[in-house]
C-alpha cells in the first residue's frame, strides 16, 4: 500500500523530522511504500534542512536552505491526491495546519485513515 506520513512539523524541535523517520522504517518494514515530507524536503534542498533548527522555524528553514511551504505542501497534496492508498497520521497532527489539511484531503478521496494514538 502507498501510505504518506502526515503530522505536525512547525513549531517542533527539528521539524519533528525523528518522528517521521522512524514511522516510515516502521511502515516500510510492514511492506508499505511511503511518502515521507521529510524525507522529500531534505531531498529538494539537498540538506537535512531540520538540523540545527531547535525550535521548527519555518523562517529560519527559509532562510537557510530556500525551503517554500507553498511548494513543499503542494508537492504533498499532489501526491496524496495522484498516489496515495492510505495516509498515516503522527500523534499531534490535530494542531497542525499542514496535517489537517493532509488529512481532510484523504477523508475527501475516501483514503485509509491509518495512525497512532493520540
Amino acid at each position: 500500500m502507498k501510505v504518506y506520513i502526515a503530522g505536525p512539523m512547525r513549531g517542533i524541535p527539528e521539524f519533528n523530522f525523528p518522528a517521521f523517520f522512524a514511522a516510515e522504517a516502521k511502515l516500510q518494514a510492514q511492506g508499505h511504500e511511503c511518502f515521507n515530507p521529510a524525507r522529500r524536503d531534505n531531498e529538494v534542498h539537498g540538506t537535512d534542512i531540520s538540523k540545527g533548527n531547535e525550535t521548527g522555524d519555518e523562517d529560519i528553514a527559509a532562510a537557510e536552505h530556500g525551503f517554500d511551504l507553498r511548494e513543499a505542501l503542494g508537492a504533498d497534496l499532489a501526491w496524496i491526491c495522484a498516489e496515495a492508498d492510505a495516509i498515516f497520521m503522527l500523534p499531534g497532527w490535530k494542531n497542525s495546519k499542514g496535517a489537517t489539511a493532509e488529512q481532510a484531503t484523504a477523508v475527501a478521496l475516501g483514503l485509509e485513515i491509518m495512525g497512532e494514538d493520540e
